[in-house]
């Protein structure tokens, strides 16, 4: 794999450049080789924010925009998701796994930082089976917007998935205790690519 290049999704009420701003003190603390492309929602556009709201309205239109952005090139080599965007995450690397996408809609990894699942029908048959894509999944135990439970449920949806906990909350952290491990996650799945 040349330089990882990364498309970074943000939260409910975000934008990219809200979370260019989260994530400084932890790029800061990754190698510099990285690329992180920081994209906002569609609905921003329209002055509205967030991927979906409440029941997933508007998944639909976020899914075929975010298809779209990932099969127009260049290629993404990892998916990272803050909150909702790590929900999104964990669904797009569903729809990856399903078949049910063009076949240059492809990434290697995905890292969720306070991400959550969905059990809404309309994504029973994405779920149905752990996800194979390496995943490493961030979670805040001081979290009170979304969980630990929650993210714990995200990763198991996942295989085999990598889990770093922080002693803080719903933060994209700068800790340590979490930027040593997402560097070697990244590390590893650059030197497992082809």
């Amino acid at each position: 794999m040349s330089d990882p290049r990364v498309l970074c999704l943000h939260g409910y009420h975000g934008s990219g450049a809200i979370l260019r701003d989260q994530m400084k003190s932890l790029t800061g603390s990754l190698p510099a080789d990285i690329e992180f492309v920081y994209v906002n929602a569609p609905s921003l556009a329209t002055g509205d924010f967030g991927w979906w709201h409440e029941g997933f309205d508007g998944w639909e239109h976020t899914r075929d925009w975010a298809i779209d952005l990932v099969c127009a090139g260049p290629r993404f080599d990892g998916i990272f998701g803050f909150s909702q965007g790590a929900a999104l995450a964990g669904l797009l690397t569903a729809i990856q796994e399903s078949g049910s996408a063009p076949p240059e809609f492809h990434f290697d990894f995905a890292v969720m930082v306070g991400g959550f699942t969905s059990d809404l029908p309309q994504h029973t048959d994405l779920l149905r089976h752990k996800l194979t894509t390496p995943s490493a999944h961030v979670i805040g135990r001081g979290d009170v917007i979304v969980p630990r439970k929650d993210s714990l449920r995200l990763a198991d949806r996942f295989a085999n998935p990598l889990i770093i906990e922080h002693p803080g909350g719903h933060i994209v952290p700068d800790h340590r205790a979490a930027a040593g491990p997402i560097a070697d996650f990244i590390a590893a799945q650059k030197e497992a690519a082809p």
